[in-house]
């Protein structure tokens, strides 16, 4: 028998079966990286993480015959609607066996809990904030998934979501560049002495970790500001701001953080991370007592370093920021002499001049994460 049951956040028992499920799901999957008990645990934590503090979330599990076989979490951003004017309901934390029946009583679920808000279409998977992944990979499952903020599933998830009458509403598409034929091109470097001559927009770079930490304040005014033309965009609360530049931070390496500046204002960044997903397979979640050990040693091992995040406030586009930021961080790769892969991750489709970018710096296409879309009627 299939029952659904929605989770009790204040139940530990069934937030630890929520959280737990996909680790039975990907048990034999070499590519699925799990995510640090402390964030999957956050994101049912209503005191916790500052998402539950302006909108509403629901989780539920489903069960056959007593076994745990699906999740999905419902949700209401309230600011992204009242900023764009719309009535969405997203989907997220969405993972299932290879069940039709069980997904189907997941997705009526979300559907139901939508409909009884007023809200007339459901986008996901879309989480509760931009430290999560977006979309549901549709293509590069035979590569392991570099971060967790880059999201990884089975390939059948895909017939499993479109056989609830869900389309494509955008994808995100991860780029593989390899070291040795990085290549920072002419143009690149024309525009970016151009733009130094001029002396108006500038590369700030950090001693240390301490200076990069002074400069967090602005960093995360300029990250809520760099992406008010995009899609999925709403303003941020400063307790949410401060929730990003936090978990960024604290993975940061000071070298890998580029900022653009015009006066002392932040106008202008791209944030890389050593890839440690080896160790945080290891890990299983789990930091304490060897995790965040091994995760330390794994920056120094790794030769994979992922770009993930990149923005430049919309006054300053167009003036050459993109090719500084670009130039800053290509250099500053070739100095480390210890990567061997570069992955620029989640760059969505409609950004057509990153993308175009992308390719002249010889980059390959080689993941793609799908945002779906249904009406509910």
């Amino acid at each position: 028998m299939l029952t659904l049951e929605k989770v009790n956040t204040d139940n530990k028992k069934q937030v630890k079966r929520f959280v737990e499920l996909p680790f039975r799901i990907y048990a034999d999957c070499p590519q699925w990286v799990p995510p640090l008990n402390v964030d999957a645990y956050n994101q049912l934590n209503r005191k916790k993480h500052p998402f539950h503090e302006h909108s509403d979330v629901e989780f539920f599990l489903a069960v056959r015959d007593g076994r745990d076989v699906g999740r999905i979490a419902a949700i209401e951003n309230k600011p992204y609607n009242e900023y764009q004017k719309k009535r969405t309901a997203n989907f997220y934390l969405f993972e299932c066996e290879n069940d039709p029946e069980a997904a189907k009583l997941l997705f009526d679920a979300v559907s139901d809990w939508s409909k009884t808000r007023g809200l007339d279409i459901l986008v996901g998977p879309k989480g509760m904030g931009p430290l999560d992944g977006y979309g549901v990979l549709v293509y590069g499952h035979e590569h392991r998934q570099t971060m967790t903020m880059l999201t990884y599933n089975h390939a059948y998830y895909q017939s499993l979501i479109e056989a609830q009458g869900f389309v494509k509403e955008v994808d995100f598409v991860s780029c593989y560049l390899p070291a040795d034929k990085f290549n920072i091109p002419e143009r690149v470097r024309r525009i970016t002495e151009r733009v130094m001559q001029r002396g108006h927009l500038d590369i700030k770079t950090f001693k240390n970790k301490k200076e990069l930490l002074q400069w967090a304040d602005r960093i995360g005014t300029a990250y809520n500001d760099a992406f008010v033309k995009n899609w999925e965009y709403y303003p941020l609360t400063q307790r949410e701001i401060d929730f990003v530049v936090e978990n960024i931070m604290t993975i940061a390496d000071h070298r890998l953080i580029k900022i653009i500046t015009h006066e002392e204002d932040v106008v202008g960044f791209l944030f890389a991370f050593h890839d440690v997903s080896a160790a945080m397979q290891r890990a299983k979640g789990r930091l304490f007592p060897f995790g965040l050990l091994d995760i330390l040693m794994e920056i120094r091992r790794t030769n994979t370093v992922s770009v993930n995040g990149m923005g430049i406030l919309p006054e300053f586009q167009g003036h050459g920021g993109n090719a500084l930021l670009y130039y800053a961080m290509g250099n500053t790769l070739l100095e480390f002499k210890q990567f061997a892969h570069v992955e620029m991750t989640q760059v969505a489709e409609t950004t057509e001049q990153m993308r175009a970018d992308l390719k002249n710096l010889n980059g390959v296409e080689y993941k793609n994460n799908r945002v779906y879309h249904k009406a509910l009627v």
